[in-house]
């Protein structure tokens, strides 16, 4: 197996493709982005940002990085590695960008799993600095990357594959940088997830939001599949990490964070569904 990092990434000021020059990227208009020296480049102008530090912040992502590393949601790893990796594989190079990408829990098992015939060249990409520092220290094999889903800084047509995990999927954007057969696999929670930790931090339930049943515009569906388990978190801090993870933490009111809070364990219930979309 070979893992490489994604070269064809593009300027987000202008769109032209960067090249690599000593210790920054650099497009042909003069645009240049320096490499941090942990290894990631920063791609997300001032301009595009909606607050000045967006995304997940170092504590947030310190609890996830926690969470997903003890193998809570490694059920949902594999998932997603059997969608990468399908029945219909060939052993042709991929080139897979994780949109979304956080500390890089995902792209790492995918990697550590992949044929021994496969090729990847590898993207890992988040609107949060803090995120993309913490998957940098962890893996040096992925390129990384600061930036965002409605402003991808990557080359038209240059993608086999585009992970959208938990996330926001841009697909005018997926489109515009997939190949033709390229695919997205995408991971969306389901109606029961971590119901019991949502009765627990809200005094009623709104109704789940319905991911839609067909395919965006200019895909079709290939695949869906669900994945659904019980998962026992065995004290505080592993709930604690597990809400920080999600947007529970900031629409629970202080009286359901405060029980959240006493709880000494928690058994809840993970569902989550798993779709290929296909480039037409």
């Amino acid at each position: 197996m070979t893992i490489t990092p994604f070269e064809a990434l593009a300027c987000p000021i202008d769109g032209s493709a960067l090249q690599l020059n000593g210790s920054s990227r650099q497009c042909s208009a003069g645009h240049s982005f320096d490499i941090a020296r942990q290894g990631y480049v920063h791609l997300l102008p001032v301009q595009n940002k909606r607050s000045k530090d967006p995304g997940d912040n170092k504590e947030m992502v310190a609890a996830r990085q926690r969470f997903l590393a003890a193998g809570f949601y490694e059920p949902i790893a594999e998932a997603v590695y059997r969608a990468v990796f399908h029945e219909n594989y060939s052993d042709a190079a991929i080139a897979c960008m994780d949109a979304g990408c956080g500390e890089g829990y995902y792209m790492r098992y995918l990697a550590g799993k992949m044929p021994d015939t496969a090729r990847l060249a590898l993207l890992g990409l988040d609107i949060s600095k803090w995120a993309i520092l913490s998957a940098a220290k962890q893996d040096k094999a992925p390129e990384w990357v600061v930036g965002s889903n409605a402003n991808l800084p990557v080359l038209p047509e240059t993608l086999d594959c585009i992970l959208c995990l938990f996330g926001f999927p841009v697909y005018k954007e997926f489109a515009r940088v997939l190949r033709p057969g390229g695919e997205i696999v995408q991971v969306d929670s389901g109606p029961d997830h971590l119901i019991e930790l949502r009765e627990i931090i809200y005094s009623e339930l709104k109704e789940p939001r319905q991911s839609p049943s067909d395919a965006p515009e200019g895909f079709t569906m290939v695949d869906t599949s669900a994945v659904r388990f019980n998962l026992s978190l065995p004290g505080k801090q592993a709930i604690s990490d597990l809400l920080a993870m999600t947007p529970h933490l900031y629409r629970a009111g202080a009286e359901g964070l405060a029980r959240a809070a006493e709880l000494e364990s928690l058994t809840v219930t993970v569902e989550a569904t798993v779709k290929r979309f296909k480039k037409s």
